[in-house]
């Protein structure tokens, strides 16, 4: 049988969404590190994001369409219910997630604010961070009573909660938000459930080379 390839970078949340995938499934794959616009990665993705897979004569590329073919090629556990109520909720949450979370908390607020600022001295850029205050505030809210349950969907652990734990687990780190989670606790119990699973732990990104 063909080996499972996924190709991106560690430090990709949607490369470790689809590496979470395979491993909650139970499916050996091969990590291949290629950053974006590379020619592994731009041989099968048409804009040269990451991450994309190949298996065999399949090749794919997008976090969502690489987990559904993980999820239903593969045997192992269910990463979604099964059931048409069910898999709609899921596919609801990560088209949440892909449309409103991550644009908020990871495009915005912390590689805007903080991690590529347009700051003259690179410090972090106070004007978006205090301007996207509001919006951290009201998804806190929305994601509080969401995950009241310890799940997105169906009391159970889905491809929804892979997507939203990566998320939340790397925009918490910073202050504002970790705050605001922090005074969450649904949320900081969802979020702390989640970054346990050992899915979680073997697809931990390497820390970031020292500053001289």
């Amino acid at each position: 049988m063909a080996s499972l390839q996924i190709i991106g970078i560690p430090q990709s949340n949607f490369t470790r969404i689809a590496r979470m995938a395979a491993l909650e499934k139970g499916v050996p794959y091969d990590f291949v590190v290629a950053p974006p616009h590379s020619p592994d990665v731009k041989a099968i993705h048409p804009a040269g994001k990451v991450p994309v897979m190949r298996h065999g004569d399949v090749e794919l590329f997008e976090s969502r369409a690489i987990s559904h073919y993980i999820d239903d090629h593969f045997p192992g556990p269910a990463l979604t219910p099964r059931n048409p109520a069910g898999d709609s909720q899921v596919e609801q949450w990560i088209s949440y997630h892909n449309s409103i979370i991550d644009p908020v908390l990871i495009r915005k607020y912390a590689l805007a604010g903080y991690v590529f600022p347009k700051t003259p001295d690179k410090k972090p850029d106070r004007a978006v961070i205090d301007e996207v205050q509001p919006a951290l505030k009201r998804e806190v809210e929305v994601l509080e009573q969401a995950t009241a349950s310890g799940h997105l969907v169906g009391g159970r652990f889905t491809l929804a909660d892979i997507y939203m734990t990566v998320t939340l687990a790397t925009a918490r780190r910073l202050p504002e938000l970790g705050a605001l989670i922090k005074e969450s606790p649904n949320l900081s119990r969802y979020i702390d459930s989640h970054t346990a699973r050992e899915s979680f732990k073997a697809t931990m990104p390497p820390p970031p080379p020292a500053k001289n």
